[in-house]
């Protein structure tokens, strides 16, 4: 879904969707993104834009998440966060920070790949955001990254290393080149994007939290220090709260932009795009003074037809398209490739079948950050009582509509929601009987992420139930779910078919 446009103005968010924790890269004529996927597979999404402006999703780098047997099961605030993408020696890299294990770091010849499995490049726990800098001048590579005081009890502060050339691993034990402690007013600095420009060591990195902060810079000599920093981008008057973390980069006539993120709730972290100057005292300036815009002049970059990330999808012999994720790593037999249209699900045996937050088995996208309807077609095949599928909206609490299977053997339409601290899901209306097996599902959105549930088996669409207000997990946006469960047991417990998925402005 592409936000409104002009010939020669954008506005924010370029990406209105929860890309979080954005990083970017050029290469030749292309600009590359990839952003936090935390516990879903497949990871690490990448995104291409020849204007900065419009993008589209082109693939992941990251098949199934590591330790596997831990990403089993959903741990939606935990695996993949706030990588870095870079080009060096002919390849790409991206180096991110999981909170539990370490500092990884994946490569390719090529964004589409084939990409190396997940090294890791140290080990430890809370240690995350982490960023490469390969310094073309002296030949040194280093590694930058912060912490999550939840898992090591620090926070506030970045550590540097020495890194091998091959980003194997780090040649010291590091040092502290950023203590935010000793900075007045300066708190949960962190997400740090490493650069080398006009002799200057160059740290941009956040600080303040993600939905009150800023977002600062550091420069120094030396890559351990010290640093003297400076705020380049804050709210200030405008709506843009945050604004928080991203990347910096150049086109090839020598302009420099910044993306970055805004926590915007249940809708996630959208991306900004912003303009980058330099002062007299060679500081960056970001957005207009120090402010985030909201419309500005587009990039000297050739014009490019409006696009965005993918999201509708009529699931061509079972296969799902790349907007689609796991919300673990994906056992075979969930998906069945078959000859005709639509997206077949087997009814997964569960235990955790009465709460879609604890399966491992829903296929999510992001919720777009603009009012929408949300519509697909289900026809519920699994002939186990208690067999069920639907669309679902998951967050900390979370409301689906979809179709159940009785212990009299009638297919019903049912409606059900939990709240964040109910461990079981209740009815938000009286289930109907789909004669038929088939509804049509609508979710629509509105301002607040606030959903509207309906449903179709026969006879129009009809509300269902009251008002939902969607919510986030820690640090991951609501999500769009399909997905088709059946009670714990023993033996197939059937199939579910989605046909037409198609999410439409309002």
């Amino acid at each position: 879904m592409t936000v409104e446009q002009t010939a020669t103005t954008y506005r924010n968010p370029v990406l209105n969707a929860d890309w979080s924790d954005p990083d970017v890269v050029r290469v030749g004529d292309d600009f590359y993104l990839t952003a936090s996927s935390f516990g879903r597979a497949p990871g690490l999404p990448l995104l291409h834009s020849r204007d900065l402006v419009n993008w589209t999703l082109v693939g992941h780098a990251l098949e199934r998440l590591e330790p596997a047997e831990e990403f089993a099961v959903p741990r939606h605030d935990c695996g993949v966060w706030a990588p870095s993408l870079r080009h060096h020696d002919d390849r790409f890299w991206i180096f991110w920070g999981d909170p539990d294990h370490g500092i990884f770091q994946v490569n390719a010849p090529g964004i589409r790949g084939p990409w190396t499995g997940p090294h890791l490049v140290k080990e430890g726990k809370g240690l995350i955001d982490a960023c490469p800098l390969w310094d073309e001048e002296t030949g040194e590579a280093y590694l930058v990254h912060a912490w999550a005081r939840s898992r090591s009890g620090i926070k506030n502060r970045l550590t540097g290393h020495r890194m091998r050339p091959d980003g194997t691993g780090v040649l010291d034990e590091g040092k502290v080149i950023v203590d935010a402690d000793r900075i007045p007013g300066w708190f949960t600095l962190e997400g740090p994007k490493l650069y080398r420009h006009d002799g200057w060591f160059w740290i941009m990195a956040p600080a303040g939290g993600v939905e009150t902060g800023w977002q600062g810079a550091f420069r120094s000599r030396d890559f351990f220090g010290p640093y003297e920093e400076r705020i380049v981008l804050e709210q200030r008057d405008t709506d843009v709260n945050g604004p928080h973390q991203g990347g910096w980069v150049r086109t090839p006539a020598g302009e420099d932009w910044f993306l970055h993120f805004q926590q915007r709730g249940a809708y996630g972290r959208v991306v900004h795009l912003q303009p980058m100057t330099w002062d007299a005292e060679g500081w960056p300036v970001l957005g207009e003074d120090g402010a985030p815009v909201t419309e500005h002049r587009r990039p000297a970059l050739p014009p490019q037809p409006p696009a965005a990330p993918a999201t509708d999808d009529d699931f061509p012999g079972g296969r799902y398209g790349r907007q689609w994720q796991w919300t673990a790593n994906p056992q075979d037999g969930w998906a069945t490739q078959h000859s005709a249209d639509g997206l077949r699900l087997t009814c997964v045996r569960s235990a955790g079948a009465h709460d879609p937050r604890t399966l491992p088995n829903v296929l999510t996208q992001r919720l777009p950050g603009m009012p929408c309807a949300v519509e697909v077609e289900l026809s519920l095949a699994g002939q186990e009582p208690g067999a069920r599928a639907g669309l679902a909206v998951l967050g900390d609490a979370f409301g689906w509509i979809g179709l159940e299977r009785g212990a009299d053997g009638a297919v019903r339409l049912v409606h059900r929601f939990g709240e964040s601290v109910a461990e079981r899901e209740r009815d938000a209306a009286h289930p109907r009987l789909a004669p038929d097996g088939r509804a049509r599902l609508r979710i629509e959105t509105g301002a607040g992420a606030r959903c509207r549930f309906s449903a179709d088996t026969g006879d129009g669409f009809r509300p269902s139930g009251p008002v939902f207000a969607a919510t986030p997990w820690r640090w991951v946006g609501a999500l769009l779910g399909l997905f088709a469960v059946a009670p714990a047991g023993h033996g197939h417990a059937g199939t579910a078919t989605f046909t037409h998925f198609r999410i439409t402005p309002s």
